[in-house]
């Protein structure tokens, strides 16, 4: 599992970035991502925010969990998710 965050300072920027990883994962909080693609896509993912963040201004955490620390994740209260799937494919 990847945890993907980001703090993007212009809105434009910020949803392009949003968009993208609606296509990669689930969003659990505003401006992070739950992820359980593989690392070929994670690749992709960081050359194309390494071309439209500002390098300066802006950051993207990408964290990698493995398998025994994503199955130990805990959740309290409310199960934010914006998307309800059946199946993930990646």
């Amino acid at each position: 599992m990847h945890i993907i965050a980001y703090d993007i300072k212009e809105d434009k920027i910020r949803n392009k970035v949003s968009k993208l990883l609606k296509d990669y994962g689930e969003r659990v909080q505003y401006s992070l991502f739950e992820s359980e693609t593989d690392k070929a896509n994670i690749e992709k993912l960081e050359k194309i925010f390494k071309k439209i963040i500002s390098l300066d201004k802006d950051s993207i955490k990408i964290y990698f969990l493995c398998k025994d620390c994503a199955d130990k994740v805990k959740s309290i209260g409310v199960q934010k998710t914006e998307n309800n799937f059946d199946v993930f494919v990646f």
